[in-house]
């Protein structure tokens, strides 16, 4: 997959796509579908199927002090774009100059003359340009008189309402991955290198991985049974695992962070790139007594992973 970020400069090979336009954040099923009908339309006309999108998130530039809400980053996002056949992803980076485009402005210098875009599919609440000004019927008549074919695909239901990254987020927070990943189409999960940490399940027997979710929607607190997915290095494979997503009360922690137990590995993960999908919540954070009330819950937490995981 070719990834362009600058719409100014872009090669002749890099034009001519048919694309959904987006935030993707999650890449559920309603962003599948809109793809898909990209994927259909650029079969039609012999034209490379891409997604065009931005970074960062325009929500996280207009309020960069506002809480995590992204399920996934630029990577993850990238990562599962690419498992569904997408070939060209035009990340443009969203900065004061991209807001201030109109809807017209957009359409021309963007799509039109920046990309030479081929036919584009939004979903029916799109909306475009400087104070989201340009809605998805708008886009249709800038198509008409620029040369570029559009699509507006109808919003996705799934069986508890309207799939969204909002529902999705929601979801996650009430400990609910099953939902989640319903409406997702996949697992939900958390990418990124492995961090050092205190080594402190080493020393119970509970060797753990540890890695960072700033910037990512937190999910509900406490215990998960795991896939874990190693992406690159000598160990690159998949894995069972059991994981505490949190800060840690036992231990007097602060920052949230994902903790996960691998199943039957041994080996050095440091600096590994990881992909954690959160299966099933077990558990609340909690306190005990003592290191052996603590080591024999995990135990139990173990247990009932396995069980989980082992039945999917």
């Amino acid at each position: 997959m070719q990834i362009v970020r600058d719409f100014d400069y872009v090669d002749q090979a890099n034009r001519g796509a048919s694309v959904a336009i987006g935030n993707f954040d999650g890449v559920h099923l309603g962003h599948q579908s809109v793809i898909d009908i990209a994927r259909r339309e650029g079969q039609a006309v012999n034209a490379p199927l891409g997604v065009l999108t931005f970074e960062p998130h325009p929500r996280e530039f207009f309020a960069p002090d506002a809480p995590p809400f992204r399920l996934m980053g630029s990577e993850a996002r990238a990562h599962r774009l690419e498992k569904l056949g997408v070939e060209k992803l035009y990340e443009l980076n969203f900065n004061a100059g991209m807001a201030a485009l109109s809807p017209h402005d957009f359409a021309r210098n963007v799509i039109a003359n920046g990309l030479g875009l081929r036919h584009v599919v939004v979903g029916a609440d799109f909306c475009f340009g400087k104070g989201r000004a340009g809605d998805a019927r708008d886009l249709e008549r800038f198509g008409r008189d620029m040369g570029f074919g559009v699509t507006i695909a109808e919003l996705i239901e799934g069986k508890k309402g309207q799939v969204s990254s909002t529902a999705i987020r929601q979801a996650l927070s009430d400990g609910r991955p099953r939902d989640a990943a319903a409406m997702l189409g996949h697992w939900h999960r958390i990418e990124g290198p492995v961090v050092g940490g205190e080594q402190r399940g080493r020393e119970l027997g509970y060797p753990t991985t540890n890695m960072s979710i700033a910037g990512l929607h937190p999910p509900r607190f406490g215990v998960y049974a795991v896939l874990v997915d190693v992406l690159d290095g000598p160990h690159a494979g998949h894995y069972h695992g059991a994981a505490s997503l949190g800060v840690r009360p036992m231990f007097n922690g602060e920052v949230p962070n994902l903790e996960t137990f691998i199943f039957d590995f041994s080996g050095d993960l440091y600096g590994a790139d990881l992909s954690i999908a959160l299966i099933d919540y077990l558990r609340p954070e909690a306190t005990f007594d003592s290191l052996d009330a603590f080591i024999a819950q995990m135990d139990a937490d173990c247990a009932q992973a396995r069980d989980i995981l082992g039945s999917l």
